[in-house]
Formats: C-alpha cells, sequence, structure tokens
C-alpha cells in the first residue's frame, strides 16, 4: 500500500522506529527506516510495515544531503536480477505545475515529477503533459531495467533540466548542432531540444501534440541525460548501444514494451537491410570494445558510417544483454552493478566537505583524498573484464554470430 506523498498525512500512522527521524522542509518530523531512492521519490517503511514514498525535494536539506551519502541501492543477485516487461508512466509523474509564464522574456518553466521544462512559448497543461510522458516514460524504463542505475539529477539539482525552443533556429542558435533533432550537453546538464522534435506543431496560435510523431531519436538524448553520472566510466559502445537499445522498445502514450525486444530487434536489422541496404556486422570487434571517444568520432566521419557504428554498438548491446552465456545477460548485469559503484564513489566524493566545487566544472580536494579515476583511457574499461572474460574476441565473435544465427538474423562478426 503507498500513501499520500505528505509527511504530515503520515504521522498518524507511525509509532518509533529506531532507524531515523525524518524532517520535511516545512519542519514535519517523522521516524521511519529508509527503503531505498527511487528516482526522486525517498522510499521509507512505516511503524506499521507499510511502504511510503517522499518526493525527495519535500525533504529538508540535511535529510537530502544524508541520502546523497549513502550507496545506490542494491541490485540483488547479478543471476536473479530480471528484465522488465510493460513500463507504463504513472499519471502522478506527469502531473505538470506551472513554475514561471513571462512572455516578454519568453521563459515558461514547466515541472513535472522528475523534469523542469525551460520552453520559449507557453504550452497548455495538456500539451506538456504529453511531452513529460516520453521524458517521464523513459526514466522509469531506466530505473526498472536489471542495470543498478538509479536516475537521479545532477547533484544540486531538484530535477532534470530540459530546453525547449520554439523554432529550429533558435535551438541552433543557442549551440543545438545543426543536423542534430536534439542534444544533451554533459557539460551543463541540460538536454536541448526544438519543437519540432517534440512532435509539436502550430495550428493558429496554439501549439497541438501530433499523435503520429516518432520519439525515438528524443528517446535516445534522454537515456543519455538520466544516464549522465554513468557515462565516464562505460565505454562508448555501451553508452551509445543502450540508448539505442532503449530507443528501440516499442513506445506509445508513454507505455514501453520492454518485453518485446527480441522482435524489436529482428524489426531493426530488417529495416537496416532495406532502408540502408546495409549488411549487419561488426569489423575488428576488439577494436569496437575497447574503442575511446576520440576514435569513435573519427569512425564517425559521416552520416552513412555513423549509422553503421551506432548499429554495431546496438548488436553489441542487445548480444550481451539476452545471448550470451545463460541468456539472461548475467554478465552485462554484473558489470552494469560494477558501474553504478563507481558512479555512487563519485557522488560521494563530492558530496564530502573536503571537496570544494570552484565552477567552471573546476574543484579543489585534498593529495589524501583523490576523485575515482575518470580518465577516458581506463575508466571505461577498468570492469570490462566482467563482461567478455578470459574469452578473445574471436570467441565472442564467434559467439554472436551462433546467437544471432539462432534468431534468424545473419550478422557478420570479425
Amino acid at each position: 500500500m503507498r500513501h499520500p506523498l505528505t509527511l504530515t498525512a503520515l504521522l498518524c500512522l507511525c509509532n518509533a522506529l529506531s532507524a531515523r527521524t525524518w524532517t520535511s522542509n516545512t519542519g514535519t518530523k517523522l521516524d521511519a527506516e529508509l527503503i531505498g531512492l527511487d528516482g526522486t521519490e525517498v522510499r521509507l517503511r512505516l511503524a506499521n510495515g507499510t511502504e511510503a514514498r517522499v518526493p525527495l525535494a519535500r525533504l529538508s536539506s540535511g535529510d537530502q544531503a544524508f541520502l546523497r551519502q549513502q550507496p545506490a541501492p542494491a541490485a540483488g543477485n547479478p543471476s536473479t536480477a530480471s528484465w522488465p516487461g510493460v513500463i507504463k508512466v504513472s499519471e502522478r509523474s506527469v502531473e505538470i505545475a506551472v513554475a514561471k509564464e513571462d512572455p516578454g522574456q519568453r521563459e515558461f518553466i514547466y515541472q513535472s515529477e522528475a523534469f523542469e521544462f525551460s520552453s520559449q512559448a507557453k504550452l497548455a497543461g495538456s500539451v506538456m503533459k504529453e511531452v513529460a510522458r516520453t521524458f517521464e516514460s523513459t526514466r522509469q524504463l531506466i530505473n526498472a531495467m536489471p542495470w543498478s542505475l538509479v536516475c537521479r539529477p545532477p547533484q544540486g539539482r531538484e530535477r532534470f533540466v530540459a530546453k525547449l525552443y520554439e523554432t529550429r533556429a533558435d535551438y541552433i542558435n543557442d549551440g543545438g548542432p545543426e543536423l542534430s533533432g536534439g542534444v544533451y550537453n554533459s557539460g551543463d546538464k541540460i538536454f536541448k531540444v526544438p519543437f519540432p522534435s517534440l512532435g509539436l506543431v502550430q495550428r493558429g496560435k496554439t501549439y497541438f501534440k501530433d499523435d503520429g510523431y516518432d520519439s525515438g531519436t528524443l528517446v535516445h538524448e534522454i537515456t543519455h541525460q538520466l544516464m549522465d553520472e554513468y557515462l565516464p566510466f562505460l565505454p562508448v559502445w555501451v553508452i551509445e548501444g543502450t540508448a539505442e537499445y532503449v530507443e528501440m522498445l516499442p513506445f506509445r502514450a508513454g507505455t514501453f514494451r520492454a518485453d518485446d525486444h527480441r522482435a524489436a530487434m529482428k524489426r531493426e536489422v530488417d529495416g537496416w537491410e532495406k532502408r540502408e541496404q546495409w549488411a549487419p556486422s561488426i569489423d575488428e570487434l576488439e577494436a569496437m570494445l575497447r574503442m575511446n571517444r576520440a576514435d569513435w568520432n573519427d569512425a564517425c566521419s559521416n552520416a552513412s558510417s555513423m549509422r553503421r557504428m551506432y548499429h554495431r554498438a546496438q548488436l553489441m548491446v542487445y548480444y550481451f544483454s539476452h545471448l550470451d552465456g545463460d541468456g539472461k545477460g548475467t554478465q552485462f548485469i554484473a558489470f552494469m552493478k560494477q558501474i553504478a559503484a563507481e558512479a555512487e564513489s563519485m557522488r560521494k566524493f563530492f558530496a564530502d566537505p573536503r571537496v570544494k566545487q570552484l565552477g567552471g566544472g573546476r574543484f579543489s580536494y585534498p593529495r589524501d583524498f583523490p576523485p575515482p579515476d575518470t580518465d577516458p583511457g581506463s575508466a571505461p574499461f577498468k570492469h570490462l573484464g566482467l563482461l567478455i572474460g578470459e574469452r578473445p574476441s574471436a570467441a565472442i565473435a564467434q559467439g554472436m554470430v551462433e546467437a544471432y544465427k539462432s534468431m534468424g538474423i545473419k550478422v557478420s562478426v570479425k
């Protein structure tokens, strides 16, 4: 049973628990046991044994600081972790609050459960709700994956931030890449996207949501935003491959069919062959496994080569998730659990009072308290051994060919 989201309403249900006394941002106190974090909600166990969920933003700054220092929620035994089935966004998550409306400055700020949207034009609540469905449902899907990842806003923010531009010209003028439909900038932690990429069309003076809109590219970039704190510890092929994996899952009206992944992968390959006349292949698997971002960018020198690199990353992530070993993704789940631990170490490092933020991404720390390794030449590959073990790349390549063949997909891997 889940209870209302105010601490005041919960007080009558509680007897003293030894775990902790929690305080709301209005001073209300509550004795309850911490279960864990679920996105932007804190899960608490009351004295009568029932569970309550409280928005992180409604807790005192002291409680929020306490939670930032807690370890990431355990994912359980990797061998028993399960992949999600149908993920449907909750209506509570897409309830829209208006934080600001300033036509003169072209600034309209709307908030859903975990996202803050800064728009250049006023949007009706129903329209903004439809936009929020894509963002919030993607968050719920990532949280449901057996990857040990927790979709938390960047430290110091209550919500993830997205900027919505009325025209593509506005988007490009503010740094959006010309050929992109949206971009997530890990530097300022902001997702930038123009209205057309959100499926918003103008009829007269009013914006409407186009029901026939394909949100695939948007989901890809949202995935990057939600996984931001884990990216420094992941190889490029995992970063892009997981985003492609999430993008391929059937999605409609706030619902992901994650259990349709096998058919979705087959549809993807069929589309590559028909639209691009490209027979799926992974050249130089060993190089792909250990490729850094600079080499990845060099390999994506034009639109055609870029598409193929992303397809290869998707094939690799799908293989390790559903076809390798026991077919349950056990090794990939164990690998991702270690990535989550690395990110948690980084979060704890920045929460330590000895670390001073200097602005512009710079910070200082004592010599005897160094930060976790985020060197792009070593950090992304630190735990790769959990995934591939002692297997030579030729053995992995053969396993990929045979596994995809059992699905009716022909893939060449070298």
